[in-house]
């Protein structure tokens, strides 16, 4: 063969961190705190809906490409009445085989060969290779630890944008730093894309899991924005059933054009039967989506006391559910090494946040741990941990 067969815009990505780690805890029996997925199903009501669906004999067969007309309402119904934005669930929602295709899809529809994309660093790990199929230069802005978060420099962002940047690709909540971004950052942020006419792609997947006094706040809802923002969210993390793959867009005509002309040939259309469950799970009461914050702020305090007792520095998360530590007061500068030794010292799974960026340097000391799991998983985590 004349030359590698990989696509030479993937020849820099591998197996994913994520495949490694799960991997390596279950060679090893560990605890795995890598991977951001939950270990106990989501509501009854939820699961029962998607059975019915089955046994009625809805969404067994293809769904329209769009997505069903229930959940498209559902979706528009949500970000109407939590923030005030208006869009018709016929020419302005499209479903979509989770957040990580809506991303791939967007980029795809929107993306020209040549084109910058503007990603906040460290940043989730399929951004890089969407922007790379798209044809696309990413260009990192690195969010830096000050006063116990990640904060974003405006200037450095401003910086950044040139002649040739297309989007700004965002994501608050954020993973991996739990950062959610301000209504002044996000005012800044706003005000940059109107006055660059650069559009915006926001993955918004941790929407409803944010703590304390922090607040989501979608940057389609400020001035000039809700033309030039591509909204993405999905069902996987609200209502912990990460398996089902049910995510969706929420944009203006043409930017929903534009984004399905790219889903179609990916899926096509997927998760018929979910979407229906998803429909209804969008209209569970606010005690639901309340109760689910306040677990998951306990556990974020049960893990972050406990990784801190065991020797590293905390940043204590605003949203998301990770939690993201600094090693070097345990006497460690490789994120990476460390955390595929950690299996090893005290049976517990982590995720490096280097690989996550570019700047591979930049996230060198730190590694992000997940607490969606059960409060006696995070219990036996810290006693592990204990012993480093």
């Amino acid at each position: 063969m004349k030359r590698p067969p990989l696509n030479r815009r993937l020849a820099e990505f591998g197996t994913t961190i994520f495949a490694e780690m799960s991997a390596l805890a279950a060679s090893t029996g560990s605890v795995n705190l890598g991977q951001g997925f939950p270990d106990t199903d989501g509501p009854e009501a939820v699961a029962e809906a998607a059975v019915r669906a089955i046994r009625d004999g809805r969404g067994n067969q293809y769904p329209p490409g769009p997505g069903i007309p229930e959940l498209r309402t559902a979706v528009a119904d949500h970000q109407r009445e939590r923030y005030g934005l208006a869009y018709d669930p016929d020419t302005e929602v499209l479903v979509t085989a989770g957040a990580t295709e809506a991303i791939a899809a967007a980029l795809l529809g929107l993306v020209e060969p040549g084109d910058e994309v503007i990603a906040l660093e460290p940043y989730y790990d399929s951004y890089a290779a969407c922007v790379a199929m798209a044809g696309g230069t990413r260009v990192p802005v690195t969010l830096r630890p000050r006063d116990g978060r990640f904060v974003l420099d405006l200037d450095e962002l401003r910086a950044a944008v040139t002649d040739r940047t297309r989007l700004i690709l965002l994501n608050t909540p954020h993973n991996p730093t739990g950062t959610v971004l301000t209504r002044e950052e996000l005012a800044a942020i706003a005000a940059l894309a109107v006055e660059r006419d650069l559009l915006v792609v926001t993955d918004e997947v941790y929407e409803h899991l944010v703590f304390g006094g922090a607040e989501h706040l979608p940057i389609a809802a400020f001035p000039g924005m809700r033309e030039r923002t591509v909204t993405i969210s999905s069902a996987g993390k609200t209502f912990s059933f990460t398996g089902w793959k049910v995510g969706w867009v929420t944009a203006a005509p043409e930017l929903i054009t534009a984004v399905r002309s790219a889903k179609q040939y990916l899926t096509y259309v997927s998760a018929g039967p979910f979407q229906y469950a998803i429909a209804e799970a969008l209209r569970l009461p606010d005690t639901y989506f309340s109760e689910l914050r306040e677990d998951l702020r306990a556990k974020r305090d049960l893990l972050a006391d406990g990784l801190a007792q065991a020797g590293f520095e905390v940043f204590r998360p605003q949203g998301t559910y990770f939690i993201t530590t600094d090693i070097r007061p345990l006497g460690e500068h490789d994120g990476i090494a460390f955390c595929r030794a950690l299996p090893g010292r005290c049976g517990v799974v982590a995720i490096p946040h280097a690989v996550f960026y570019d700047h591979r340097d930049q996230g060198a000391p730190f590694v992000r741990f997940a607490f969606c799991k059960r409060t006696e998983v995070l219990q036996d985590a810290v006693k592990r941990l204990a012993g480093l």
